[in-house]
């Protein structure tokens, strides 16, 4: 297992990973719309722009990418492992991974947690902070918590 810093030539490769898990996991915990919001929330356009501040990390298992995470300033997004690489872990050092580049400038973390992900950041220590929802198409409502961890 490697975690190397993504290049613009990587974004197909984020795109991928981001894309497939939440067609995979999500429609489990949202309504079509929520996962219509999250498939455009992570857009080529603005996984470009966190590659380009050098934001963005790929976990490869023997040279085949697996996972990703953007830690850009004190924020932790876009934490995903595709569905055939979970259970391994993965999820679990990208985000240890994501905390020591935070920790080398920041005195606390800060996530936008979703419904399949707020167990795993409690039991590494995110506390709630405040819960939100916003309308997607269809009538649908994306829910989610802000959670925060101070390091």
């Amino acid at each position: 297992m490697v975690i190397r810093r993504a290049e613009r030539t990587d974004l197909e490769t984020v795109k991928r990973i981001v894309h497939e898990t939440i067609r995979a996991v999500y429609p489990h915990y949202y309504p079509k719309g929520a996962v219509e919001f999250f498939i455009a929330h992570h857009s080529p356009e603005n996984i470009m722009k966190d590659i380009s501040a050098g934001s963005v990390y790929i976990l490869y298992d023997g040279g085949v990418p697996a996972g990703t995470v953007t830690a850009a300033e004190n924020e932790l997004n876009r934490l995903f492992v595709l569905p055939e690489y979970q259970g391994r872990g993965y999820g679990g050092k990208l985000l240890a991974f994501a905390e020591e580049r935070i920790a080398e400038r920041y005195d606390n973390i800060v996530l936008s947690a979703s419904l399949p992900a707020k167990p795993i950041y409690m039991k590494k220590g995110y506390i709630f902070k405040d819960y939100n929802s916003i309308e997607c198409s269809g009538g649908d409502y994306l829910c989610y918590d802000e959670m925060e961890k101070k390091l």
